[in-house]
């Protein structure tokens, strides 16, 4: 079972590098925050997968849901600032 939960975070690693380069290299502001936003939303199972490897699931769902309110966060700020700036 470990093997599978680390095979699915590789595969998740290479997930989250094609949204990276979404977020370098997408063709406007508002795909590039998605793009970022989705590696957040990667890095949160791949968080949630390594407290499954480890046994301790307790330890990294508290991790995750802070790290998950952190993206959320983020996210909204930016959108936020780019309608005052008017890019949107």
């Amino acid at each position: 079972m470990h093997t599978f939960f680390l095979s699915l975070g590789m595969g998740l690693f290479a997930l989250a590098l094609l949204c990276l380069y979404r977020g370098v290299f997408g063709p406007g502001v508002l795909n590039r925050i998605a793009g970022i936003c989705a590696i957040g939303t990667k890095t949160l199972i791949i968080l949630l997968l390594m407290g499954f490897i480890y046994d301790r699931v307790e330890m990294f769902i508290d991790i995750s849901m802070v790290y998950a309110l952190l993206n959320f966060i983020g996210t909204i700020t930016a959108a936020k600032y780019l309608e005052m700036k008017g890019e949107v």
